[in-house]
């Protein structure tokens, strides 16, 4: 069963974007693809999984979608007789190449759409294409799960309702809609490098993914310098994905990691990138530089914390993140002393957006514990532990509060 719903997340997206091509309608590839996968997930311990499970679901998928189109045809009111008339039609039509040749690259374009904010843009995509649970989409957007819900029905609506028509812009529009495809790689690869819920930390698949799409947007926009930073980002994160789980499925942390076993070959391959990414003015870049000084350098006492306190400050500034302002208070803990750091921690503890997040109580319990208070390090940890939902995370919290309890308290 783990491995079909493996199997299920990676070819997700993939099968719901050649369906939304195909059809032209987001509806009709999901539930098409929802059926696929139900029908498969009956089929497949039966007969055995096929040699190509995307093939599969996306041959079940079209006919289950074709026999939705032939039963809406006939209801009052709609009009999926013409659609089925242009699919027909689109069979034996050879069509002109676009740029974007990458299915779930081209379903990111087509989602950027003007007619809907951006907040909507991205919680569809995630939900269309990689395939994330509104509560991860909510996660991710630090929204709720019904705000994030009522988003996603809401997009699909005015798409169908407006007419909105799901197909790529043309090259010469494929710019003003590539932040939109930036925050979404970056949001699935987020969701995969630190899994939000569920019994493993990261998700390969999702990384994996991220890793590819990032790679193809910088083929098809070479000089763009924000796609460059964040494929730069991406690399540079993911050199150490092996090394971040024990082999009892707890979280290491990055000091205690064996940087001798981080993938090297990502490291400069995200070097290069970075040197690419030159001259970019967004938020993936400082993120590049501080993932950069942290892959080069040879030990944790070696850490640059000045150059990672920089970037942390340009990052703030140009997304005002509370999340990052979080992060940027560990660093400074690091560079300027840990009382320093819960300084820096206070002024953005009760940001609203951070309500649902265990970050800020993670990162207090880290600087204390570091200051030499690992009394009030534990309760911190506690409270870390009732917004967490990942269970390495978790596993890992528990062992902080162990080791909390066997520490006595520094002298002042």
């Amino acid at each position: 069963m783990a491995d079909l719903d493996g199997v299920f997340r990676r070819e997700w997206g993939p099968a719901v974007a050649a369906l939304a091509r195909w059809s032209g309608d987001l509806t009709v590839a999901e539930d098409a693809v929802q059926e696929a996968c139900a029908e498969a997930l009956k089929a497949w311990p039966r007969d055995g999984a096929p040699d190509n499970p995307g093939g599969w679901i996306v041959r079940v998928a079209r006919n289950r979608a074709l026999d939705r189109i032939r039963r809406e045809s006939v209801r009052p009111g709609k009009e999926f007789a013409a659609v089925l008339d242009d699919i027909n039609a689109r069979t034996g039509r050879t069509p002109v190449p676009h740029p974007v040749r990458d299915d779930e690259l081209r379903m990111m374009f087509t989602c950027a759409h003007p007619a809907l904010d951006r907040v909507s843009q991205l919680a569809l995509t995630l939900r269309l294409i990689s395939g994330l649970t509104v509560a991860e989409i909510a996660r991710a957007l630090m929204q709720s799960e019904a705000a994030v819900g009522q988003r996603i029905t809401r997009a699909k609506n005015k798409i169908r309702q407006a007419n909105i028509p799901l197909r790529v812009p043309p090259p010469e529009l494929l710019a003003e809609r590539t932040q939109h495809v930036l925050g979404c790689i970056y949001s699935v690869f987020t969701e995969g490098y630190w899994s939000t819920a569920g019994p493993s930390a990261i998700r390969d698949e999702l990384c994996d993914e991220a890793v590819r799409l990032s790679g193809e947007l910088c083929s098809l926009m070479p000089d763009a310098h924000d796609a460059h930073a964040l494929a730069a980002l991406v690399l540079l994160h993911d050199s150490r994905r092996d090394c971040r789980v024990s082999a009892d499925g707890a979280l290491i942390p990055l000091d205690e990691q064996d940087r001798s076993a981080w993938d090297h070959t990502r490291i400069s391959r995200g070097l290069q990138r970075l040197q690419l990414a030159r001259g970019s003015a967004g938020q993936y870049l400082p993120q590049a530089v501080i993932a950069a000084v942290h892959a080069t350098s040879p030990d944790w006492r070696s850490t640059d914390w000045a150059t990672i306190c920089i970037a942390y400050d340009r990052l703030v500034a140009i997304t005002d993140s509370p999340m990052a302002r979080a992060n940027q208070a560990l660093a400074i803990g690091f560079r300027d002393g840990f009382d320093a750091g819960l300084t820096a921690l206070d002024a953005v503890a009760d940001d609203p957006r951070l309500v649902r997040s265990g970050t800020v109580a993670s990162i207090r319990a880290d600087l204390l514990r570091r200051a030499g208070r690992p009394q009030e390090a534990a309760q911190w940890y506690h409270h870390a532990l009732e917004l967490d939902g990942s269970a390495p995370a978790r596993a890992f919290l528990w062992r902080r509060i162990d080791e909390c309890r066997d520490v006595p308290a520094r002298e002042p």
